[in-house]
């Protein structure tokens, strides 16, 4: 009985052990040593902050499995497609977006810090993980931070059925004199993808109002909702909700 009881207890892992192991599973893809330990940084800060979402449960499925299929290149070059003082394009050649992000916001910082303004965005690039990671690192250098990605279309329109907008996130971060900045990182959806996914490791229903089918029920059935985002049979609603009394 007591075997019983200690199997069905949560394992708590130590955040600098979460670190270490994605670094080295990273490392065994072929990412070098440094940008290894920076995409673990990144994910871990994530569960640091409470976002399940986009944490560790995001290892295996955003990354390893691209880097398996062959659509996320391990160790990727950053070229420096036009640059200016003040801006920069960069292309990302289809690397980790954990890594080629914070490359690209301290490229910014260092602008800004020069030149009073830095402003670099990149293409070819892939999931970059949360947004607040990265108008934090602006916070913590004395500068108002700004990111924003576009993703694959998922959300459908207000009234609408079909997947035809990206998540695309929104994030801000300025300095404070309190104990920690102001940083506000959002979707433009009521939830996404991430969340479902801890729903269903978590085996629980998603919210009812949060997806809608082509037939314009809301779904709550998590597995079949994973599948059908997939498929584009399924849609998240944006930020408002469905319909005009929210979302409209």
């Amino acid at each position: 009985e007591e075997s019983k009881a200690s199997d069905s207890q949560p394992v708590v892992c130590d955040f600098d052990f979460m670190a270490e192991f994605m670094k080295d599973v990273f490392v065994s893809y072929g990412v070098s040593e440094g940008r290894a330990a920076v995409c673990a940084d990144v994910l871990v800060e994530s569960d640091r902050r409470g976002i399940d979402s986009h944490g560790i449960g995001r290892l295996k499925p955003i990354y390893c499995d691209r880097m398996d299929a062959g659509i996320l290149k391990p160790d990727m070059p950053i070229d420096v497609v036009k640059e200016t003082d003040t801006t920069a394009l960069l292309d990302g050649n289809l690397g980790i977006g954990l890594y080629i992000g914070p490359y690209c916001m301290q490229m910014a910082i260092d602008k800004a810090k020069k030149h009073g303004v830095g402003f670099v965005v990149v293409r070819n690039s892939t999931h970059y993980g949360i947004a607040g990671y990265y108008a934090t690192m602006a916070t913590q250098q004395g500068c108002i931070g700004w990111t924003g990605t576009n993703a694959r279309p998922s959300i459908a329109p207000t009234f609408g059925i079909e997947p035809m907008l990206g998540t695309n996130p929104l994030c801000f971060g300025i300095p404070t004199d309190e104990p920690f900045d102001f940083v506000i990182d959002c979707a433009t959806s009521i939830n996404q993808r991430g969340k479902i996914e801890l729903y269903a490791r978590n085996r629980m229903k998603t919210p009812q109002g949060v997806v809608i089918d082509q037939n314009g029920i809301e779904r709550t059935d998590t597995d079949a909702i994973l599948q059908e985002l997939v498929q584009g049979t399924c849609a998240l609603n944006p930020v408002g909700g469905a319909g005009e009394k929210t979302a409209g």
